[in-house]
């Protein structure tokens, strides 16, 4: 039946040609703008998860800026350590140089107080942005941003990489006062001590400036002889500088002695040829009592290098001494940085390769096939051409019922 009232196959027609336009506006939205799921209304779910991930491309992308800054930072530190190392191989020279008997050493003294400003100029310069980790200036630990890690909840932590200053000043250390306190068992030495040595802590891990000082027992030893500790160092790292500082002060006083750290961590004292020294060594072990205080100043670990004196043949035996422990403590220093500076790299090339993969996952999430686009885009132009001639033949139908009246 023909209606003049009522045009089926227009309203199909009409019906199938919105369709048509429809799908060829989202074609073309696809194509304008590269994506697939381009807003909440395209794919909520998708979308969301995209956003997310684009987040913490963001986040990557500050990451990788904060690590590219540490990297330069511990590297200046690096270099200027190195560089501290090499200059105190030529203060070693020097003062091998000062052993002979018909040498000038006050010229030697010259050149090694020369070097020793050059020290401390590379130790005052070896800032980055203002950060300098060698002059004792910087908190230590530095803490590098290294990741955004997000767990399956939804929840964020952040990771650091902690970067330990290595104090290469020459500044001299202030011991704090004696304060009484049992011995306990740790890795970090508590606040300082001017008596003897301080008390170790397992609840004070970042606990600093304890000093240990040996007040006597040895015979013909001129000064008491202190090492105040700083931050992180452990009980073998005081005992290692402490018998450093009394072989450096047995040396100067002339005396037959030597003290090193034994496999239980203590000092003790070696290759005692006097009597006296002999008789001594208990009141040494004795001397080592406890305390905690807290208004000790740790030094710089090239402190000794202010006391070098090569002008008698004494102190040209306590400086051969002295120098080889602030190489030492000059090569750990450039260690350590070299180790977190090999890090921070590796963690950087990592985000930056982790940035791409989750670009590449979220294009893969969103973006549109562009070539299945452009073929669909082909496809609805055709059909959109039919559906017009269709609906023009349909609304043509009710035009045949007038040649029924004439």
């Amino acid at each position: 039946m023909t209606s003049i009232l009522t045009n089926n196959g227009a309203m199909v027609a009409l019906q199938t040609l919105k369709s048509i336009n429809s799908n060829l506006a989202d074609t073309q939205n696809q194509i304008s703008t590269g994506k697939d799921v381009s807003s909440a209304k395209d794919n909520s779910a998708v979308w969301a998860i995209s956003k997310v991930m684009e987040a913490d491309v963001s986040g990557f992308k500050a990451i990788s800026d904060s690590l590219s800054l540490g990297e330069s930072t511990v590297a200046v530190g690096r270099n200027a350590a190195e560089t501290t190392t090499d200059l105190l191989t030529e203060i070693k020279n020097k003062i091998t140089s000062s052993q002979e008997a018909n040498v000038d050493r006050g010229k030697i003294q010259g050149d090694i107080s020369a070097l020793t400003d050059q020290i401390e100029a590379v130790v005052g310069a070896a800032q980055f942005n203002g950060l300098n980790l060698i002059d004792g200036s910087a908190a230590s630990p530095v803490k590098v941003m290294a990741s955004l890690d997000r767990a399956s909840d939804g929840s964020v932590t952040t990771r650091t990489i902690d970067v330990n200053a290595q104090n290469l000043s020459q500044t001299a250390a202030t011991a704090g006062g004696l304060g009484g306190a049992d011995p306990t068992t740790a890795a970090t030495v508590a606040a300082g001590a001017t008596e003897v040595v301080a008390t170790f802590t397992s609840t004070d891990a970042n606990a600093v400036d304890a000093g240990r000082t040996f007040q006597g027992g040895i015979a013909g030893m001129s000064e008491d002889v202190t090492y105040v500790a700083g931050e992180g160092d452990s009980l073998n790292d005081v005992n290692k500088e402490m018998a450093l500082r009394l072989n450096v002060q047995a040396a100067k006083d002339g005396l037959d002695v030597s003290f090193a750290v034994n496999d239980s961590g203590d000092i003790e004292m070696t290759n005692n040829t006097d009597a006296d020294i002999a008789v001594a060594a208990a009141d040494f072990a004795e001397a080592l009592d406890n305390g905690t205080e807290s208004d000790g100043v740790a030094g710089g670990k090239l402190d000794m290098l202010a006391g070098i004196d090569v002008s008698t043949e004494n102190g040209a035996k306590a400086a051969m001494v002295a120098v080889e422990g602030l190489i030492q403590n000059s090569i750990d220093a450039a260690a350590s940085f070299g180790s977190v500076e090999n890090r921070i790299s590796i963690q950087n090339d990592f985000v930056g390769k982790l940035s791409d993969s989750m670009k590449a996952g979220i294009g893969s999430l969103v973006d549109a096939n562009m070539e299945e686009a452009s073929a669909k885009l082909k496809a609805l132009q055709t059909q959109q051409q039919l559906g017009v001639q269709s609906l023009s033949i349909a609304n043509q139908a009710p035009g045949a019922i007038m040649s029924l009246f004439r």
